[in-house]
């Protein structure tokens, strides 16, 4: 029976299969602990000793609890709630041969392969209005598999093994039926029942139905979709309701970072400070918070795979199981500093928690988080963290259980 996080990892994720999703269990989890929830149009009564839930567009949100005294720093922990994926075109019917196709377009640095012969659903916002002509969006899941994307045989592309290249305009597109009379709007309009007359707009996402689960002949590693980062976002989220301290804290896991974070609801975008502009009085108290702040940034790291060792550092390969990994970048692709690092270790070490450190070969590209960004935005101190896992960006990713466990350890470390 997989420990607490794990179950409860697994069951977030399976309920999570959007930003939206995510975003709307994580405002739950914190309002049913007692978290007050509010409204960015509203006037704001923070009070000590308190905790709030705030959320902007429906996938970003931010959680925070004041301590005795915010004034005198917040620990905080970021994260992002959208993952690559298939998204479905506004305009996506196609009629070919009697099937009924759905057009798509690829979100982020998709791994594509994978996506294909798998139970596809579908899931995300749908906006529209109602019977009074009110503009009205709503939140749907079909949960059942109603698409596939099936490979070509090997018989008709020999080369398949060894040549064969994904063209997304023409070789993903999603098959639904044999009733191409059919629409999507009116699927959409079926889904989302009487609360909707008329379907305007959409931001639908395609998943793998496959459930998460704990795999390996001692259970060592969790496979699931949306791992990168769903994993962060439930361990930061958990780690803030979680952790017992009068030290103010705040969680964020912002939508869109896949993408490049640049939105209104991204970590370019102004939403951590705005909140944070809300909780002081003047600029300087504003400088004043944030200089007295840290970031933790947790998104998954690239452990060493077995079979492709040659693509990492020898000397910074991260093992599944074997703890955290410190990402370190002296192109600032990752915003750890030594000090950064220096004290978020003197936790880990105090609390028992195994560290590893990554960095990228010298002679490969590097990814990013919203922790440089974020750091760019604020000026506040940041460190960049993740679990080690195979497979990133993956329809189906792996990571180590131990290493949730870790991440868990670490976070309420950070946060008391």
């Amino acid at each position: 029976m997989p420990n607490p996080i794990i179950a409860g990892l697994c069951d977030f994720i399976a309920a999570s299969p959007t930003p939206f999703h995510a975003t709307q269990n994580l405002k739950i989890m914190f309002a049913d602990a007692g978290f007050d929830v509010l409204n960015e149009g509203d006037n704001w009564d923070i009070k000590p000793n308190s905790a709030y839930v705030v959320t902007r567009n429906d996938s970003s949100i931010i959680a925070f609890r004041t301590g005795k005294d915010w004034m005198q720093g917040m620990q905080m922990v970021g994260a992002h709630t959208d993952s690559p994926c298939l998204r479905i075109k506004p305009n996506p019917d196609v009629k070919t041969h009697g099937y009924a196709q759905l057009g798509v377009e690829v979100y982020g640095g998709v791994l594509l392969h994978p996506w294909l012969d798998r139970d596809l659903s579908i899931a995300g916002r749908v906006s529209g209005t109602d019977k009074h002509g009110n503009v009205v969006s709503k939140l749907i899941d079909f949960k059942r598999p109603v698409a596939v994307i099936p490979n070509l045989a090997i018989h008709l592309d020999r080369e398949a093994n060894s040549s064969r290249v994904i063209n997304p305009q023409t070789h993903l597109p999603l098959i639904l039926s044999q009733q191409p009379e059919q629409s999507f709007d009116d699927l959409l309009l079926a889904e989302c029942g009487e609360s909707m007359a008329n379907v305007l707009e959409y931001e639908l996402s395609c998943y793998d139905t496959q459930a998460p689960s704990v795999v390996g002949l001692n259970n060592e590693f969790i496979c699931a979709a949306r791992l990168d980062n769903l994993l962060s976002t439930y361990i930061g989220a958990r780690a803030l309701l979680d952790s017992q301290s009068d030290q103010a804290a705040l969680f964020i896991s912002n939508d869109h970072e896949e993408v490049g974070s640049s939105s209104a609801s991204g970590a370019h975008g102004p939403f951590l400070k705005s909140v944070l502009e809300r909780l002081t009085h003047s600029a300087v108290q504003l400088t004043q918070l944030i200089s007295r702040s840290s970031l933790l940034s947790c998104d998954n790291a690239h452990g060493i795979h077995p079979n492709y060792a040659d693509k990492h550092d020898k000397n910074h390969g991260p093992i599944l199981n074997a703890g955290p990994v410190i990402k370190i970048n002296n192109n600032q692709r990752y915003a750890t500093t030594s000090v950064s690092s220096a004290k978020f270790q003197k936790r880990c070490q105090a609390a028992g928690v195994p560290l590893q450190k990554f960095v990228v070969r010298s002679d490969m590209a590097c990814g990013s988080t919203i922790g440089p960004i974020t750091a760019t935005e604020l000026g506040i101190e940041t460190l960049d963290v993740g679990a080690p896992q195979w497979a990133m960006h993956s329809i189906r990713e792996t990571a180590g259980t131990k290493d949730c466990e870790y991440l868990y350890q670490a976070a309420c470390a950070f946060i008391s």
